[in-house]
Protein backbone atom coordinates (compact mmCIF):
# COMPACT_ATOMS: atom_id res chain seq x y z
CA UNK A 1 0.00 0.00 0.00
CA UNK A 2 1.65 3.72 -1.35
CA UNK A 3 2.23 5.67 1.70
CA UNK A 4 2.17 9.37 1.53
CA UNK A 5 3.64 12.04 3.15
CA UNK A 6 0.47 13.34 4.09
CA UNK A 7 0.30 9.87 6.07
CA UNK A 8 1.72 10.05 9.56
CA UNK A 9 2.55 6.41 8.57
CA UNK A 10 4.58 7.52 5.73
CA UNK A 11 7.17 8.94 8.42
CA UNK A 12 9.17 5.76 10.89
CA UNK A 13 11.69 7.20 12.22
CA UNK A 14 11.97 6.24 16.29
CA UNK A 15 13.84 9.18 16.74
CA UNK A 16 11.50 11.84 16.25
CA UNK A 17 9.32 12.82 19.40
CA UNK A 18 8.19 15.38 21.13
CA UNK A 19 10.82 15.07 23.90
CA UNK A 20 13.50 15.07 20.99
CA UNK A 21 11.84 18.44 19.44
CA UNK A 22 11.37 20.22 22.86
CA UNK A 23 14.57 20.07 23.96
CA UNK A 24 16.15 21.07 20.67
CA UNK A 25 13.63 23.53 20.65
CA UNK A 26 14.64 25.41 23.86
CA UNK A 27 18.39 25.15 23.46
CA UNK A 28 17.08 27.23 20.52
CA UNK A 29 14.99 29.59 22.69
CA UNK A 30 18.37 30.48 24.37
CA UNK A 31 20.77 30.36 21.72
CA UNK A 32 18.66 32.26 19.28
CA UNK A 33 17.41 35.23 21.78
CA UNK A 34 21.20 36.02 22.62
CA UNK A 35 21.90 36.49 18.39
CA UNK A 36 19.20 38.70 18.65
CA UNK A 37 20.48 40.67 20.98
CA UNK A 38 23.99 40.61 19.40
CA UNK A 39 22.79 41.49 16.35
CA UNK A 40 20.92 44.14 17.40
CA UNK A 41 24.35 45.69 19.01
CA UNK A 42 26.25 44.93 15.90
CA UNK A 43 23.88 47.02 13.71
CA UNK A 44 23.83 49.68 16.47
CA UNK A 45 27.79 49.98 16.60
CA UNK A 46 27.65 50.86 12.89
CA UNK A 47 26.51 54.76 14.03
CA UNK A 48 23.82 53.86 11.29
CA UNK A 49 21.56 56.95 12.58
CA UNK A 50 24.96 59.08 11.02
CA UNK A 51 23.43 60.82 8.05
CA UNK A 52 22.87 57.37 6.14
CA UNK A 53 26.97 56.98 5.73
CA UNK A 54 27.30 54.00 7.27
CA UNK A 55 23.83 52.37 6.81
CA UNK A 56 21.31 52.39 3.60
CA UNK A 57 18.74 50.44 5.78
CA UNK A 58 15.44 53.24 4.30
CA UNK A 59 12.93 53.95 6.78
CA UNK A 60 14.13 51.60 9.98
CA UNK A 61 11.06 53.86 11.80
CA UNK A 62 10.54 51.91 14.88
CA UNK A 63 13.00 49.19 13.88
CA UNK A 64 15.98 51.68 15.29
CA UNK A 65 13.97 52.54 18.38
CA UNK A 66 17.16 51.09 20.63
CA UNK A 67 20.18 52.44 18.79
CA UNK A 68 22.14 54.70 20.78
CA UNK A 69 25.91 56.43 20.86
CA UNK A 70 27.83 53.30 20.34
CA UNK A 71 30.35 53.33 23.88
CA UNK A 72 34.51 53.05 23.41
CA UNK A 73 34.76 51.20 26.45
CA UNK A 74 35.91 48.83 26.92
CA UNK A 75 37.82 48.83 23.82
CA UNK A 76 37.34 45.17 23.40
CA UNK A 77 33.74 45.16 23.34
CA UNK A 78 32.54 44.76 19.76
CA UNK A 79 35.39 42.26 19.21
CA UNK A 80 33.33 40.04 22.18
CA UNK A 81 29.31 40.63 21.28
CA UNK A 82 30.28 40.09 17.41
CA UNK A 83 32.96 37.37 18.07
CA UNK A 84 29.94 35.45 20.06
CA UNK A 85 27.31 36.14 17.81
CA UNK A 86 28.94 34.65 15.08
CA UNK A 87 30.20 31.86 16.92
CA UNK A 88 27.23 31.00 18.27
CA UNK A 89 25.07 31.45 15.27
CA UNK A 90 27.44 28.55 13.54
CA UNK A 91 27.68 26.77 16.78
CA UNK A 92 23.43 26.50 16.29
CA UNK A 93 23.30 25.09 12.80
CA UNK A 94 23.19 21.51 13.69
CA UNK A 95 20.52 22.16 15.97
CA UNK A 96 18.43 24.17 13.90
CA UNK A 97 18.38 21.28 11.05
CA UNK A 98 17.47 18.73 13.45
CA UNK A 99 14.63 20.88 14.73
CA UNK A 100 13.42 21.51 11.44
CA UNK A 101 13.80 17.69 10.64
CA UNK A 102 12.28 16.57 13.86
CA UNK A 103 8.59 18.77 13.08
CA UNK A 104 9.00 18.03 8.90
CA UNK A 105 5.91 15.49 9.15
CA UNK A 106 3.64 18.58 10.05
CA UNK A 107 4.89 20.14 7.25
CA UNK A 108 2.10 17.91 5.65
CA UNK A 109 -0.34 17.22 7.73
CA UNK A 110 -3.88 17.32 6.06
CA UNK A 111 -6.24 19.22 6.26
CA UNK A 112 -3.60 21.70 6.09
CA UNK A 113 -5.95 24.47 7.82
CA UNK A 114 -8.31 23.25 10.33
CA UNK A 115 -9.37 26.47 11.76
CA UNK A 116 -8.46 30.54 11.69
CA UNK A 117 -5.89 29.50 14.86
CA UNK A 118 -4.42 26.44 13.36
CA UNK A 119 -3.92 28.92 9.59
CA UNK A 120 -2.34 31.81 11.76
CA UNK A 121 0.14 29.45 13.83
CA UNK A 122 1.14 27.73 10.66
CA UNK A 123 1.47 31.26 9.01
CA UNK A 124 3.61 32.17 12.34
CA UNK A 125 5.89 28.85 11.47
CA UNK A 126 6.45 29.55 7.72
CA UNK A 127 7.45 33.07 8.93
CA UNK A 128 9.67 31.28 11.61
CA UNK A 129 11.45 28.73 9.43
CA UNK A 130 11.88 30.88 6.42
CA UNK A 131 12.96 33.19 8.80
CA UNK A 132 15.58 31.23 10.36
CA UNK A 133 16.86 29.63 6.81
CA UNK A 134 16.91 33.65 5.55
CA UNK A 135 19.18 34.47 8.36
CA UNK A 136 21.17 31.56 8.93
CA UNK A 137 21.95 31.41 4.93
CA UNK A 138 22.67 35.23 4.33
CA UNK A 139 25.27 35.02 8.12
CA UNK A 140 26.95 32.33 6.65
CA UNK A 141 27.75 33.55 3.36
CA UNK A 142 28.83 36.81 5.01
CA UNK A 143 31.06 35.12 7.62
CA UNK A 144 32.29 33.35 4.47
CA UNK A 145 33.24 36.63 2.14
CA UNK A 146 30.71 35.31 -0.48
CA UNK A 147 27.70 38.15 -1.13
CA UNK A 148 25.59 35.77 -3.10
CA UNK A 149 22.51 37.71 -2.48
CA UNK A 150 20.92 40.50 -3.60
CA UNK A 151 21.34 43.77 -2.42
CA UNK A 152 23.35 44.86 1.13
CA UNK A 153 23.90 42.62 3.68
CA UNK A 154 23.06 45.25 6.68
CA UNK A 155 19.61 45.59 5.73
CA UNK A 156 18.36 42.29 4.28
CA UNK A 157 20.03 41.03 7.74
CA UNK A 158 18.61 43.42 9.79
CA UNK A 159 14.71 43.08 8.32
CA UNK A 160 15.21 39.31 8.40
CA UNK A 161 16.15 39.37 12.05
CA UNK A 162 12.36 41.73 13.00
CA UNK A 163 10.40 39.12 10.75
CA UNK A 164 11.91 35.83 12.21
CA UNK A 165 11.71 37.49 16.30
CA UNK A 166 7.80 38.36 15.33
CA UNK A 167 7.22 34.70 14.59
CA UNK A 168 9.30 33.36 16.95
CA UNK A 169 7.90 34.98 20.07
CA UNK A 170 4.49 34.00 18.52
CA UNK A 171 5.62 30.45 18.22
CA UNK A 172 7.23 30.52 22.12
CA UNK A 173 3.56 31.51 23.44
CA UNK A 174 1.88 28.84 21.81
CA UNK A 175 4.58 26.29 22.34
CA UNK A 176 6.82 27.33 25.10
CA UNK A 177 4.12 25.12 28.10
CA UNK A 178 3.73 22.16 25.58
CA UNK A 179 7.94 22.00 25.61
CA UNK A 180 8.35 22.04 29.28
CA UNK A 181 5.88 19.66 30.01
CA UNK A 182 7.87 17.62 27.09
CA UNK A 183 11.11 18.32 29.37
CA UNK A 184 9.56 17.58 32.37
CA UNK A 185 8.52 14.32 31.05
CA UNK A 186 12.12 13.58 30.14
CA UNK A 187 13.39 14.11 33.19
CA UNK A 188 10.66 11.73 35.05
CA UNK A 189 11.55 9.01 32.83
CA UNK A 190 8.34 8.35 31.55
CA UNK A 191 8.10 5.12 28.88
CA UNK A 192 7.10 6.23 25.38
CA UNK A 193 3.41 4.56 25.73
CA UNK A 194 2.61 7.25 29.05
CA UNK A 195 4.93 10.17 26.80
CA UNK A 196 2.07 9.27 24.18
CA UNK A 197 -0.74 9.70 25.84
CA UNK A 198 0.98 13.12 28.07
CA UNK A 199 1.04 15.08 24.98
CA UNK A 200 -1.45 15.68 22.19
CA UNK A 201 -0.77 15.76 19.09
CA UNK A 202 2.61 13.51 18.82
CA UNK A 203 4.98 13.27 16.50
CA UNK A 204 5.95 9.74 17.33
CA UNK A 205 5.89 7.18 14.64
CA UNK A 206 2.97 5.02 14.60
CA UNK A 207 4.98 2.27 13.15
CA UNK A 208 8.38 2.93 13.63
CA UNK A 209 11.38 0.99 11.78
CA UNK A 210 13.69 -1.02 13.63
CA UNK A 211 16.40 1.64 15.62
CA UNK A 212 19.87 2.37 14.45
CA UNK A 213 20.40 5.13 16.92
CA UNK A 214 18.94 6.34 20.18
CA UNK A 215 17.46 9.64 20.78
CA UNK A 216 20.51 10.03 23.08
CA UNK A 217 22.92 9.07 20.63
CA UNK A 218 21.13 11.61 18.53
CA UNK A 219 21.25 14.34 20.78
CA UNK A 220 25.14 13.06 21.22
CA UNK A 221 25.08 13.47 16.92
CA UNK A 222 23.40 17.00 17.21
CA UNK A 223 25.79 18.45 19.60
CA UNK A 224 29.24 16.49 18.56
CA UNK A 225 28.17 18.39 15.28
CA UNK A 226 27.70 21.83 17.23
CA UNK A 227 31.15 20.84 19.38
CA UNK A 228 32.93 20.68 16.07
CA UNK A 229 31.44 23.70 14.65
CA UNK A 230 32.14 25.80 17.46
CA UNK A 231 36.42 24.19 17.76
CA UNK A 232 36.83 25.41 14.09
CA UNK A 233 35.60 28.52 14.48
CA UNK A 234 36.19 30.00 17.46
CA UNK A 235 39.74 29.93 17.48
CA UNK A 236 39.41 33.63 15.06
CA UNK A 237 37.97 35.13 18.24
CA UNK A 238 41.27 34.83 20.13
CA UNK A 239 45.05 34.92 20.37
CA UNK A 240 47.92 32.61 20.26
CA UNK A 241 47.58 29.17 18.61
CA UNK A 242 44.26 28.73 19.68
CA UNK A 243 43.56 30.67 16.02
CA UNK A 244 45.01 27.91 14.15
CA UNK A 245 42.14 25.96 15.09
CA UNK A 246 39.70 28.18 13.03
CA UNK A 247 39.90 26.08 10.06
CA UNK A 248 36.60 26.63 8.71
CA UNK A 249 37.09 31.00 8.80
CA UNK A 250 38.31 32.69 6.05
CA UNK A 251 40.78 34.27 8.77
CA UNK A 252 41.30 31.82 10.99
CA UNK A 253 44.56 29.44 10.92
CA UNK A 254 48.21 31.32 11.43
CA UNK A 255 49.24 34.54 11.09
CA UNK A 256 48.85 35.88 7.54
CA UNK A 257 52.55 37.10 7.47
CA UNK A 258 55.47 37.85 10.06
CA UNK A 259 56.99 41.07 11.80
CA UNK A 260 55.07 44.14 13.00
CA UNK A 261 52.65 44.10 9.84
CA UNK A 262 52.07 40.45 10.00
CA UNK A 263 48.22 40.21 11.06
CA UNK A 264 45.05 39.53 9.54
CA UNK A 265 43.71 42.02 7.29
CA UNK A 266 40.30 41.96 5.47
CA UNK A 267 40.54 43.21 2.25
CA UNK A 268 43.93 43.83 0.21
CA UNK A 269 44.93 47.11 -1.24
CA UNK A 270 45.01 46.03 -5.03
CA UNK A 271 41.63 44.21 -4.28
CA UNK A 272 39.95 47.45 -3.47
CA UNK A 273 41.52 49.23 -6.19
CA UNK A 274 44.50 51.45 -4.56
CA UNK A 275 46.28 53.20 -6.71
CA UNK A 276 50.27 53.40 -5.27
CA UNK A 277 50.86 56.66 -7.27
CA UNK A 278 48.02 58.38 -5.09
CA UNK A 279 49.21 56.69 -1.74
CA UNK A 280 52.86 57.04 -1.94
CA UNK A 281 54.32 59.23 0.92
CA UNK A 282 55.31 62.29 -1.56
CA UNK A 283 51.88 62.48 -3.42
CA UNK A 284 49.60 61.83 -0.45
CA UNK A 285 47.76 64.50 0.71
CA UNK A 286 44.90 64.72 4.09
CA UNK A 287 42.63 67.12 3.75
CA UNK A 288 41.15 68.13 7.00
CA UNK A 289 38.32 70.42 7.24
CA UNK A 290 36.18 71.86 10.25
CA UNK A 291 34.23 74.91 11.80
CA UNK A 292 37.38 77.42 10.33
CA UNK A 293 38.19 76.28 7.28
CA UNK A 294 40.53 73.13 5.41
CA UNK A 295 43.93 72.12 6.46
CA UNK A 296 46.07 70.32 4.19
CA UNK A 297 48.64 68.14 5.96
CA UNK A 298 51.53 66.09 4.01
CA UNK A 299 53.22 62.70 5.39
CA UNK A 300 55.61 64.64 6.66
CA UNK A 301 53.76 67.67 7.92
CA UNK A 302 51.18 64.97 10.54
CA UNK A 303 54.69 63.35 11.63
CA UNK A 304 55.57 66.70 13.30
CA UNK A 305 52.27 66.57 15.08
CA UNK A 306 52.27 65.35 18.42
CA UNK A 307 51.90 61.12 17.83
CA UNK A 308 50.49 59.34 20.68
CA UNK A 309 49.91 55.36 20.82
CA UNK A 310 47.27 53.05 21.75
CA UNK A 311 46.75 48.84 21.92
CA UNK A 312 43.60 48.10 20.51
CA UNK A 313 42.13 45.18 18.03
CA UNK A 314 40.55 44.82 15.15
CA UNK A 315 37.07 43.54 15.28
CA UNK A 316 35.25 42.40 11.90
CA UNK A 317 31.73 42.11 11.39
CA UNK A 318 32.37 38.66 10.13
CA UNK A 319 33.30 37.93 13.58
CA UNK A 320 36.99 37.24 13.59
CA UNK A 321 39.29 39.86 15.70
CA UNK A 322 42.77 40.23 15.82
CA UNK A 323 44.97 40.74 18.99
CA UNK A 324 45.68 44.13 20.58
CA UNK A 325 48.21 46.12 17.90
CA UNK A 326 50.10 48.96 19.53
CA UNK A 327 48.84 51.59 17.02
CA UNK A 328 51.07 55.10 16.93
CA UNK A 329 49.18 58.11 15.18
CA UNK A 330 47.91 61.57 15.50
CA UNK A 331 44.87 62.14 17.91
CA UNK A 332 41.40 62.56 15.98
CA UNK A 333 40.45 65.00 18.43
CA UNK A 334 44.01 66.89 17.74
CA UNK A 335 42.86 67.18 14.52
CA UNK A 336 39.17 68.08 15.03
CA UNK A 337 41.55 70.87 16.93
CA UNK A 338 43.27 72.02 13.96
CA UNK A 339 39.77 73.45 12.20
CA UNK A 340 38.35 75.31 15.25
CA UNK A 341 36.93 72.24 17.43
CA UNK A 342 39.44 73.16 20.17
CA UNK A 343 37.16 73.96 23.07
CA UNK A 344 34.93 72.43 26.08
CA UNK A 345 32.08 71.60 23.74
CA UNK A 346 31.28 68.07 22.79
CA UNK A 347 33.84 66.62 20.07
CA UNK A 348 32.19 67.09 16.63
CA UNK A 349 30.93 63.72 14.63
CA UNK A 350 33.46 63.23 11.54
CA UNK A 351 33.40 62.10 8.14
CA UNK A 352 36.19 59.98 6.72
CA UNK A 353 36.63 59.61 3.12
CA UNK A 354 39.16 56.59 1.47
CA UNK A 355 41.45 55.89 -1.39
CA UNK A 356 39.74 52.90 -2.14
CA UNK A 357 37.39 52.85 -5.71
CA UNK A 358 35.88 49.19 -4.61
CA UNK A 359 33.86 47.47 -2.34
CA UNK A 360 31.32 48.97 0.82
CA UNK A 361 32.50 51.67 3.25
CA UNK A 362 34.64 53.66 1.20
CA UNK A 363 33.00 56.40 3.30
CA UNK A 364 32.32 56.42 7.36
CA UNK A 365 31.29 58.21 10.08
CA UNK A 366 32.37 58.16 13.64
CA UNK A 367 30.20 60.06 16.57
CA UNK A 368 31.61 62.79 18.77
CA UNK A 369 32.08 60.23 21.56
CA UNK A 370 34.48 57.96 19.01
CA UNK A 371 36.32 61.23 17.86
CA UNK A 372 36.82 62.34 21.30
CA UNK A 373 38.45 59.21 22.80
CA UNK A 374 41.88 59.54 23.32
CA UNK A 375 42.96 56.67 21.67
CA UNK A 376 41.50 57.39 18.62
CA UNK A 377 44.03 57.71 16.26
CA UNK A 378 44.26 58.79 12.97
CA UNK A 379 47.35 55.78 12.66
CA UNK A 380 50.40 55.99 10.74
CA UNK A 381 52.51 53.49 12.37
CA UNK A 382 51.82 49.71 13.88
CA UNK A 383 53.99 47.81 16.24
CA UNK A 384 56.82 50.30 15.55
CA UNK A 385 56.82 50.25 12.20
CA UNK A 386 54.72 52.65 9.24
CA UNK A 387 51.58 50.69 7.98
CA UNK A 388 52.28 48.21 5.05
CA UNK A 389 50.09 48.78 2.19
CA UNK A 390 47.33 46.17 2.83
CA UNK A 391 46.82 47.98 6.38
CA UNK A 392 46.01 51.58 4.77
CA UNK A 393 49.15 53.24 4.49
CA UNK A 394 49.87 56.28 4.55
CA UNK A 395 47.31 56.73 7.20
CA UNK A 396 44.04 54.97 8.71
CA UNK A 397 41.65 55.37 11.62
CA UNK A 398 41.58 53.23 14.60
CA UNK A 399 39.15 53.69 17.29
CA UNK A 400 38.17 51.61 20.70
CA UNK A 401 35.61 48.91 20.55
CA UNK A 402 34.37 49.96 16.93
CA UNK A 403 33.49 47.65 13.91
CA UNK A 404 36.52 46.82 11.54
CA UNK A 405 34.93 49.25 8.82
CA UNK A 406 34.72 52.00 10.66
CA UNK A 407 38.57 52.18 10.90
CA UNK A 408 38.58 53.08 7.51
CA UNK A 409 42.07 52.70 5.70
CA UNK A 410 43.79 54.73 2.72
CA UNK A 411 42.54 57.83 4.71
CA UNK A 412 42.20 60.85 2.32
CA UNK A 413 39.81 63.45 3.70
CA UNK A 414 38.37 63.89 7.38
CA UNK A 415 35.43 66.39 6.97
CA UNK A 416 34.49 67.46 11.39
CA UNK A 417 31.09 68.44 12.05
CA UNK A 418 29.59 67.80 8.33
CA UNK A 419 27.49 65.51 9.61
Amino acid sequence: MARFPSSPAFWRSPVRGPRFTSVLGLVLLAGMSVLFVTGLLSYAAYNPDLSQVNDQTPDKGLLGFYLFAWPTDPHWLYRLTQGVHVTLGLALVPVLLAKLWSVVPRLFALPPVRSLAHALERLSLLLLVGGALFEFVTGILNVQLDYAFPGSFYPLHLYGAWVFLAAFLAHVVLKLPAALRNVRALRAGLEEGEEQQAVSGTLLAPDPDPPTMSRRGAFWLVGGGSAVLFGTSVGRSFDGPLRETAVLSPHGGPEPGTGPNGFQINKTAAYVGIDPREAAPEAWRLVVTGRSGTVRLSLAELRRLPLHSAALPIACVEGWSTADQWWRGVRLRDLAALVGYDGPEDPPDVLVDSLQRRGAFRRAALRGNQVGDARSLLALDVNGEPLSADHGRPARVIVPAAPGVLNTKWVTRLDFGAL
